[in-house]
């Protein structure tokens, strides 16, 4: 057993001893239900602005990420745009939903969607929608972590003995302190997960010789895939590239420029019979768009209203949206996740590794389809710096498992007040509330293990069908936070159309006459065609009678009082309505093309300028850009800006319909 193991033992029990530490405290703190499931509305900005940032980019993110991008090519790199589609959704969203909360005393989503609408299937859809995404997403996270102990230990614990292990640690914290210790641990998480994914794409390039060597070798792959596998780079082993032409040719896309997928976004959209594959591969500039609809679904699934509900104030929403997220997570992902992938091929072909093979396992990256890059890396510090592989251990693990327990205890503060309360204890003291919130993320943790353990492969598959499903929320949102004539039958109906729509045209094997992601489009761009359209048609013939539609536009008019954008600056809204659509177009969608030989060649490494390859020059671009685009919404059209005016927070019980001024609520912004 290496020395690097031992390292990797004292990080993680470091580790572990703080997250531990911070689930004692919270657990102190942790009283009533309000106190265990939204931290009590009391988190602090920073701890907001790091927490959520860590819960919006997870391991996926750290391990997952540049394993598709190695895999796929840079055209998956545009999926790097979540550090601005992720956040928008809160910017549009986020600020209304804390007003919502501190006026009516929601804690659940669940709640919310019920009190404004009325009637209870909105209630039960938000719960289920909640556990398709959290389960899900959570068994990624976990074994995410037990194939990371298993490589980087050398095959000491099993890839489920290692997740089984890891899980108790999370299930420890967030069982005890509830969304509180979740926050205060994910601060550190946050740090980590930026930290590593900068520190990975530097001992990628270092290995490779350099950001120039990097970029000129990888040039040189390129030619070689082009090719077909003629021209070996002079630098290459020829018995990794004979091995890749024998087990990994298939990861050689040619689209219809005639360049490998690599480089270059196979079109805009393309028809696939079911059964067949894209020409060039997938990512198609709808599919890219369409794709980033789902990641869309992270911050408009129930686990982020109750994000929402637990701030003192708006102020760290655009923070986080702006800065932590689009700016400082940007950074990490376009420059040095990628640099991470590029590395992936170059080091996998490059001579120097153990026994006179390359320095990354060519072999064991292709037959994991690049799941294993992001380990690897790491086990390449195991001789020069083994304290390395520790804290970069930690790095990796703080990415997983911040989003995971995000996921533990929203999902578990829903079961228990939507579920639990509801129907079965009505009469649940607050202590109550705590116990059963610890019963749930036990229910919640285990199924996400079971699925993991037993269904690997599908756990993986089913993480963007839990982000798809996420993105469905957008229009019971909508409805709720902005547009009144959408009602409750509509809202459900189109609910419940496009979480079909997602089921039957995802990733699942059914045998069905258009396969799956029909025309290039994901299915989250499937389940909102189906989605919207359906819930405006059956609100045509389902507008309420004139008290019910007073009751709900009591909440938009309270809405709109304390978030709309003042008259003399509504002239800007049209300007931001134009701003986000130019740039998810040419960003994000059919004009992303544009960026495969704007900048140089695809197909010839000599032509691209500064030696990078013109779509990931495009990206960069689109990049900068782009945080210009949240700042605008953000701060000038005051989507996410702090409340300045005053209001009375009521004491609402949502279960009995009954709201009344609560005298010792706080006012306006002494309230925020």
């Amino acid at each position: 057993m290496g020395s690097h193991v031992y390292w990797l033992f004292f990080f993680v029990l470091l580790y572990w001893g703080y997250c531990i530490t911070i689930g004692i405290t919270g657990y102190l703190k942790a009283k009533k239900g309000t106190d265990y499931f939204i931290a009590g509305r009391q988190l602090n900005i920073w701890v907001f602005v790091l927490a959520a940032t860590a819960t919006s980019f997870s391991g996926w993110t750290f391990v997952g990420h540049p394993a598709l991008m190695w895999r796929d090519g840079l055209p998956y790199g545009y999926a790097s745009f979540y550090v601005l589609t992720i956040p928008i959704t809160g910017v549009f969203f986020l600020k209304r939903q804390w007003l919502m909360g501190k006026r009516y005393g929601f804690v659940t989503p669940g709640e919310m969607y019920s009190g404004y609408m009325g009637g209870e299937a909105i209630r039960i859809l938000t719960v289920i929608v909640a556990l398709f995404f959290s389960i899900p997403y959570l068994g990624i996270q976990l074994r995410a972590s037990g194939v990371l102990f298993n490589v980087l230990t050398d095959g000491l614990f099993s890839v489920n003995v290692g997740m089984w292990l890891l899980a108790i640690v999370v299930l420890l914290y967030v069982a005890l302190g509830g969304l509180r210790s979740v926050a205060y641990v994910d601060t550190a998480q946050c740090i980590l997960l930026w930290s590593g994914i900068v520190a990975l794409g530097i001992i990628g390039a270092s290995f490779a010789g350099g950001f120039d060597a990097l970029t000129s070798k990888f040039g040189d792959v390129v030619v070689w895939m082009n090719s077909g596998g003629a021209e070996v780079p002079k630098w290459a082993d020829p018995e990794a590239a004979k091995l890749f032409l024998e087990k990994g040719k298939g990861l050689i896309g040619i689209t219809p420029l005639g360049v490998t997928n690599k480089v270059a976004v196979p079109g805009v959209i393309q028809f696939v019979p079911a059964g067949a594959m894209a020409k060039g591969g997938t990512w198609t500039g709808i599919m890219i768009l369409t794709y980033m609809f789902a990641l869309m679904g992270i911050h408009s699934s129930p686990a982020f209203s109750m994000w929402a509900f637990a701030n003192k104030n708006p102020k760290p929403f655009p923070l986080q949206q702006v800065w932590a997220s689009t700016l400082g997570i940007g950074f990490a992902l376009i420059i040095f996740t990628t640099m991470q992938a590029m590395a992936g091929w170059v080091l996998s072909f490059l001579p120097g590794g153990a026994g006179g093979g390359t320095v990354l396992p060519l072999d064991r990256l292709i037959s994991s389809g690049g799941n294993d890059l992001v380990p690897f890396l790491i086990w390449l510090m195991k001789d020069t710096a083994p304290f390395a592989v520790g804290i970069l251990a930690i790095c990796a693990l703080a990415a997983m498992q911040s989003t995971g327990a995000a996921y533990m205890s929203t999902a578990s503060g829903m079961l228990t007040r939507d579920i639990v309360k509801r129907y079965f204890k009505k009469d649940m003291t607050e202590t109550g509330q705590t116990h059963w919130g610890r019963i749930t993320v036990l229910i919640v943790v285990g199924s996400a293990l079971i699925f993991a353990t037993f269904v690997p492969g599908a756990i993986v598959m089913l993480g963007a069908f839990a982000t798809s499903f996420g993105f469905m929320m957008y229009v019971p949102l909508i409805a709720t936070l902005y547009w009144p004539w959408l009602t409750r039958q509509g809202v459900v109906a189109g609910l419940i159309c496009g979480m079909f729509a997602v089921f039957l045209t995802f990733r699942f094997d059914l045998g069905l006459p258009w396969g799956y992601s029909p025309l290039t489009i994901f299915s989250a761009g499937w389940g909102i065609l189906f989605n919207l359209p359906v819930a405006i048609l059956v609100s045509y013939f389902t507008q309420p009678d004139k008290a019910e539609q007073e009751r709900k536009m009591g909440y938009h008019t309270f809405i709109r009082e304390h978030a709309s954008l003042k008259p003399e600056k509504r002239h800007l809204i049209k300007w931001g309505w134009i701003v986000t659509c130019v740039w998810y177009f040419f960003a994000i969608g059919p004009g992303c093309v544009i960026g495969n030989t704007i900048f140089g060649d695809p197909a010839k490494p000599a032509t691209w300028a500064n030696g990078m390859p013109s779509i990931w020059i495009w990206q960069i671009i689109w990049w900068i850009l782009g945080i210009g685009m949240m700042w605008f919404l953000a701060y000038k059209l005051e989507m996410s800006t702090n409340i300045t005016t005053d209001f009375e927070a009521l004491k609402h019980d949502i279960y009995e319909d009954e709201a009344v001024v609560d005298e010792k609520s706080s006012r306006g912004m002494s309230g925020v």
